[in-house]
């Protein structure tokens, strides 16, 4: 939806310099970008507005638009896939975010098989190292964007935001938004209807949470970023070894 009144208001007087963050929005609808629009990324533009109105460099992509192996290995060609788009074109841009907002539809009241192998080539990386001797997605910020006409948004999100935090990702208050219709079959997020209007649009609980994830996300990252990341002391790996 486009922001409105509140949110651009809340990006003008924002005093917060946060030029120099990066942040990567992975959408992981099943529906490659050929094949039709996604609800997902309508509802992630928002997010993506507001953080580049605020100075931050935003990547976007969509997983199903790439030959992404499944596995838990950094490159599953070792592994004997015959293609994986990760190492070289995925797997950077992760490494170089200071935010990671993943994206997914529901589908069965969970979150889409897609969403799934991000997470667990995400795991991949969760034994590799920063300069600081402490696992390399420390200091890092993980939100999560969901959309459906069925329910679970909260539940997809407490799966997306515990995997996260799990391999290291900090998760500010409120990290996730979402948009959910009526239950059973019926417009999805950002459909227009026969009035003109779109579905969800008028959503002032969706447009808040979106803000304030936002907003928490780009504070967060950059209190890591202006401060050198989590503290080292009690979590750096080679203590263990």
């Amino acid at each position: 939806m486009p922001l409105d009144e509140t949110q651009n208001r809340l990006i003008a007087d924002s005093t917060s310099d946060f030029s120099g963050l990066k942040a990567l929005f992975i959408n992981t609808t099943l529906k490659p970008t050929a094949r039709a629009p996604s609800h997902t990324e309508n509802l992630m533009g928002d997010s993506i507005d507001i953080m580049e109105s605020c100075g931050v460099g935003v990547d976007y992509l969509r997983a199903a638009d790439y030959d992404i192996a499944f596995g838990v290995s950094p490159d599953m060609r070792e592994e004997g896939a015959l293609r994986d788009d990760w190492p070289e074109k995925i797997w950077p841009k992760v490494k170089a975010a200071h935010i990671l907002v993943l994206g997914t539809p529901i589908w069965l009241g969970e979150e889409s098989s897609i969403c799934r192998v991000i997470i667990e080539r995400l795991y991949a990386h969760s034994g590799q190292t920063n300069d600081r001797d402490q696992y390399v997605f420390y200091g890092k910020a993980g939100g999560a964007v969901i959309t459906g006409n069925e329910d679970g948004v909260k539940h997809v999100a407490k799966t997306i935001l515990y995997s996260l935090q799990h391999i290291g990702y900090l998760v500010p208050p409120q990290a996730d938004t979402g948009w959910i219709g009526e239950a059973g079959p019926g417009p999805s997020y950002g459909d227009r209807m026969e009035d003109g209007s779109h579905v969800g649009y008028d959503s002032t609980y969706t447009k808040r949470t979106l803000t304030f994830m936002s907003f928490n996300l780009m504070h967060l990252a950059k209190m890591m970023h202006d401060n050198g990341g989590v503290p080292t002391h009690g979590n750096q790996v080679s203590a263990w070894q």
